[in-house]
């Protein structure tokens, strides 16, 4: 049966310095090494898992308002809105409700934009925050794959170094 690793060893042997030394993220990979264990959940996961419903709808709502198909269709609502008040409703006998130069379209455009925004702003810094967690989340993967390369060429040099005292043993 192996023992595991002390992590306050792996420091001095893989890194050359102490554990105490480290930064968080360096002695969180270095416990995950010594014990063997995966790093984590990723970005999408670890912010899913925290997400709050208005988080949920700033990332739906971002999605929807930045899309083609969001632009065509308001694009659409706005030319039906111009064309009802410009002419169509008056050749029908009846009173335009919002007539050139569209004041009421203007508020409305304006309260839309108002409430849009912020919504907007924070969906991207909930992405910022998923982009720092992906890039930590990325140098732990890094490091722990550089120390287990270091691991392995350690072992590898160390069985070398048996193999060439046995061949030497052997020819003396």
């Amino acid at each position: 049966m192996t023992r595991e690793p002390d992590p306050h060893k792996l420091a001095r042997d893989l890194l050359g310095r102490d554990y105490d030394d480290l930064e968080a993220d360096e002695q969180r990979v270095l416990k995950h090494v010594a014990s063997g264990s995966f790093t984590g959940r990723d970005a999408d996961e670890l912010a899913q898992a925290h997400a709050t419903w208005g988080d949920r709808l700033a990332d739906r709502v971002a999605a929807i308002g930045g899309s083609w198909g969001f632009i065509v269709g308001f694009g659409v609502v706005l030319v039906v809105w111009a064309a009802l008040n410009s002419g169509v409703l008056q050749a029908m006998g009846f009173r335009p409700f919002d007539a050139y130069p569209f004041i009421f379209l203007n508020l409305m455009l304006s309260m839309l934009a108002a409430v849009q925004a912020p919504v907007i702003l924070m969906s991207q810094n909930r992405q910022a925050m998923k982009d720092r967690i992906t890039a930590r989340h990325d140098y732990e993967v890094n490091l722990r794959t550089q120390l287990e390369i270091l691991r392995l060429a350690k072992r590898v040099e160390k069985l070398a170094e048996e193999v060439r005292a046995l061949v030497r043993k052997d020819t003396a």
